[in-house]
């Protein structure tokens, strides 16, 4: 459970929300604006911690971490995807990419160059990320999310600045790096078209969840 205070408004966010998700999964959460999908993806990757319940990955209690050890955590274990990219701008493609390496202060070993031809970027390696379409910028914000080998990706809204066609192309990618290197991912979105790829489809509705139904 997860609660906000505006002023003196207390405001829940999630209620009652009791989540199970295998190795392997891809699962798709689909929620309107403002019905608790971020904060959901939040409290999984430690970056916020909920009010009431745990949560568990790999039989890690993450309420038992502290903020240095949760930092650690998310920059090993955790993979994320966002809707405005979050690329560095000052950074060109090539050190956006490996940025996590430098930071878990893993050995490149020709993993950068794997993924820029994977997101077939390999000819803007030396470019800037104002220079970068909204679809190449998304290609490199996902290959990062794989670079580092975390266990769980975690997409927030990747497709939500992408035009329909560019942001299915980018699905079609992603489903694939992640099928092809076993990762588990979670998205959220409000995109009804991403449930393709998925394992499993929920909605998030008034805080809490459901299996999804056509009605819905």
């Amino acid at each position: 459970e997860k609660s906000y205070s505006e002023g003196n408004v207390k405001q829940s966010v999630l209620k009652n929300v009791n989540l199970e998700i295998q190795k392997g999964e891809i699962v798709i959460i689909l929620g309107r604006s403002g019905s608790g999908k971020s904060t959901l993806l939040n409290i999984i990757s430690g970056i916020d911690r909920p009010d009431k319940g745990e949560v568990n990955i790999a039989g890690l209690n993450l309420s038992s971490l502290n903020e240095k050890e949760l930092t650690g955590f998310r920059r090993k274990k955790i993979g994320f995807v966002f809707q405005f990219f979050n690329l560095v701008p000052t950074l060109n493609v090539k050190d956006n990419l490996s940025l996590p390496l430098v930071l878990n202060k893993i050995s490149d070993n020709g993993k950068t160059e794997f993924l820029l031809k994977a997101v077939e970027l390999e000819k803007r390696s030396l470019a800037y990320p104002d220079t970068l379409s909204g679809g190449e910028q998304q290609r490199i914000a996902i290959a990062r999310s794989l670079i580092h080998d975390p266990e769980i990706i975690l997409a927030d809204e990747p497709t939500g600045n992408l035009d329909e066609k560019t942001g299915n192309k980018i699905i079609s990618l992603f489903h694939s790096l992640v099928r092809e290197k076993n990762k588990t991912l979670i998205m959220v979105t409000h995109n009804r078209d991403l449930m393709k790829i998925a394992d499993r489809v929920l909605t998030i509705k008034d805080g809490s969840f459901q299996e999804y139904r056509e009605e819905n």
